[in-house]
């Protein structure tokens, strides 16, 4: 492959979730994109400890790039991928994700603006109907929202930037936080046809309930490093945002009489938010 043709390196990060990054992978093979095979390559960046793609790659998928991180995290993974990429672009999507075949294609045609950063859409895989309990699933379908299941970014704007910070240590906020300081510098477009669709997940209450302490700290790092951008003033601003988050979520699972939902949002509030304004204040005290 000759790599001074290279526009895009698309960078998917996997964990323990060879057979749907197989998936995946299998829409990004180049009798399926309408993208031209030498415009693209693809780079798996794996930060399993279990097990790893590495011989399954090298099997099935030869085109592939397998690289090994450092066991630090998604944004770090991303980070990783994108250390090895060799296009003019960076497209990201996870790997339990399935591109559509015109999907990078979709992204080229919208290299004329001037856009540093573009989003595509995600779609359900399914039925994702709103009186389901405890389902999970991004949607955007109208942008705004630069999910990393489905973003392109110039390579030469992400590196300035840093990449995802890694010290958001879960799947949440990192692209977010990467939104912000993209915004920063230039507009990001929406390109609607650059579909990928993502899988409806049930999750069960008590795994939801497991991850509160974790998305507590990586919610309130987020917000005291943002807080200018996203509008708080103070410590207390941040703190009454999130119970008001929760409590609005409480309300509206009732309504729809999701039950397990509507639990959680108590048990976010009774044992979320205290780690909240514990993680605030400690990082507060360690900024003084």
């Amino acid at each position: 492959m000759n790599m001074t043709n290279i526009l895009f390196s698309v960078v998917i990060p996997t964990y323990h979730r060879n057979d749907l990054l197989a998936r995946c992978l299998d829409c990004l093979a180049s009798n399926v994109q309408t993208l031209a095979a030498e415009q693209y390559e693809v780079i798996v960046t794996d930060d399993g400890f279990q097990t790893t793609s590495k011989e399954m790659i090298k099997q099935d998928y030869p085109w592939v790039k397998w690289v090994a991180a450092q066991r630090k995290g998604p944004a770090a993974n991303r980070n990783n991928g994108a250390k090895y990429a060799q296009g003019e672009w960076l497209v990201f999507t996870d790997d339990d994700c399935l591109p559509d075949p015109q999907w990078l294609e979709a992204y080229r045609d919208a290299m004329d603006n001037d856009s540093l950063a573009l989003e595509g859409s995600i779609h359900p895989c399914g039925d994702i109907s709103l009186d389901v309990d405890l389902a999970e699933c991004p949607v955007n379908t109208k942008g705004g929202c630069f999910w990393s299941a489905n973003i392109a970014i110039k390579r030469s704007l992400f590196e300035s930037l840093g990449g995802f910070d890694p010290n958001h240590l879960i799947a949440a906020q990192e692209d977010q936080d990467l939104k912000i300081r993209v915004e920063a510098l230039t507009n990001i477009s929406f390109i609607p046809n650059a579909k990928v669709f993502h899988p409806i997940r049930i999750i069960s209450l008590s795994k939801a309930i497991n991850r509160i302490p974790s998305q507590s700290k990586n919610w309130a790092y987020y917000a005291n490093k943002n807080k200018k951008e996203l509008g708080y003033n103070s410590l207390q601003c941040i703190i009454i945002n999130g119970y008001c988050s929760q409590i609005r979520s409480l309300a509206m699972n009732l309504k729809m009489r999701k039950i397990q939902s509507a639990f959680l949002a108590v048990v976010f509030i009774v044992f979320g938010m205290p780690i909240i304004v514990f993680t605030l204040i400690k990082q507060n005290l360690a900024n003084n």
